[in-house]
């Protein structure tokens, strides 16, 4: 077998990890109440055991306003022993806990978040529909107060490391991309501008995190359609947060309000997304017009690696994660004999939680994962699950042709 960095430690911030794999954050939906559940413990449990560095729990909201989902983590002082459980039992398997924490800005509806949903600039949130907040000046300190809160409530939960949401079109990416800020003060207008709560969050978050938390920062390096962030703008956001402290960068993309699919890349399959909904106003309207608004882009391995390695090249000393549509051991040498530390694996680690073992065992690995995104439509209402492995639950013929359908492009 030949020499590969996958299976050799890597130190970032304070932390060192077993290798250099790293399960993304990729939304479980596994929260009723906004509290950690035993599904959430038995899965994060089963990636640490099936090998990873080390684990991510996902998309954990700093206030009650930052909600998406009903299903979504509130960081919170009553969650703490819940979360210090799953945290312990990762640990128990050789692996290393981060969660990630954030806020959604305007992905959200005052019937999931308590209020009425803010964002850099006032407007209209297709998506719930929902009018939606401009956030006032003197509102943004007290917000960025709230980031290094959950960075202290994570420290006692027992995490190694927190990764800061500032992609994805949730709320730091909101006041970063032109597309969504629209100020006409300090906070808005030219790059700099728009940086300014960013940096308030993370110069808070850093003095929280201290010399013990590694601290990683999910960031776009596109935003994926004409008038977001493009790549030369993220570069100089990415040379800001090294600037601020930050131990690692996760290169991502994409828009989840204008380009849902340039994240995960292939179909948003329309027919398990609607079957799982509970509103039957909004199951409709994805049903006529959720093509057009939740558009195809195709899938290929390692999918974000060209612009990756831009980044790559104009940050030498820079510890950076790779993800995006990592699904063999082939690929992930490839990329970190690329130059990059660490790759995270999202899909992949759903389908097959003990994938990182098996690609020990085997440099020709694959996992099973075929992208028909069964798993994300499902998301959005009940727990996150591939369709290979639902255990005592039939899918209906039509869902079924569906995957297959999509299994095929």
């Amino acid at each position: 077998m030949k020499d590969s960095k996958l299976f050799t430690p890597v130190t970032i911030g304070p932390l060192t990890l077993r290798n250099r794999t790293i399960r993304s954050a990729a939304f479980e939906s596994m929260c009723p109440g906004n509290a950690p559940s035993k599904m959430l413990f038995d899965y994060h449990q089963s990636v640490a055991a099936g090998g990873v560095g080390m684990t991510t729990i996902a998309y954990a909201s700093v206030t009650q306003s930052g909600l998406s989902f009903e299903r979504q983590l509130w960081m919170r002082p009553e969650i703490i022993p819940g979360l210090k459980e799953i945290t312990d039992a990762i640990h128990a398997e050789g692996a290393a806990a981060s969660i990630q924490i954030g806020h959604c800005g305007n992905m959200s509806h005052k019937s999931i978040c308590g209020v009425t949903p803010i964002s850099a600039s006032t407007g209209l949130n297709i998506y719930s529909p929902t009018w939606v907040r401009g956030m006032k000046k003197e509102e943004l300190p007290e917000m960025a107060r709230a980031y290094a809160n959950a960075v202290n409530l994570a420290r006692q939960a027992g995490f190694d490391a927190v990764e800061i949401h500032a992609g994805h079109g949730y709320l730091i990416s909101q006041f970063l991309s032109p597309y969504t800020n629209k100020r006409k003060d300090e906070f808005g207008g030219s790059l700099q501008n728009r940086m300014r709560f960013m940096e308030m969050v993370m110069e808070e978050v850093m003095k929280a995190a201290g010399d013990d938390m590694a601290v990683f920062v999910k960031m776009n390096m596109c935003d994926g359609f004409k008038g977001g962030m493009e790549i030369e703008e993220s570069l100089q956001v990415a040379k800001k947060l090294v600037e601020l402290g930050v131990h690692a960068l996760v290169l991502s993309g994409g828009f989840v309000s204008k380009a849902p699919m340039y994240v995960m890349r292939g179909a948003m399959p329309i027919r398990t997304l609607t079957h799982y909904m509970n509103c039957w106003w909004l199951k409709l309207g994805v049903k006529m017009a959720g093509r057009m608004m939740i558009p195809t882009v195709p899938f290929q391995e390692a999918y974000f690696l060209e612009d990756a390695l831009r980044f790559r090249k104009e940050l030498p000393e820079t510890k950076l994660v790779y993800v995006g549509g990592l699904v063999s051991r082939s690929k992930i040498d490839e990329v970190l004999d690329d130059g990059f530390d660490a790759v995270q694996m999202g899909r992949a680690l759903l389908n097959e939680p003990a994938f990182v073992n098996r690609m020990q065992a085997e440099e020709s690995a694959r996992c099973s994962c075929k992208h028909s995104n069964y798993c994300i439509g499902r998301m959005y209402t009940i727990e996150m699950a591939c369709h290979q492995h639902l255990e005592g639950e039939e899918l209906p013929r039509y869902l079924q042709e569906e995957i297959a359908k999509l299994e095929k492009q």
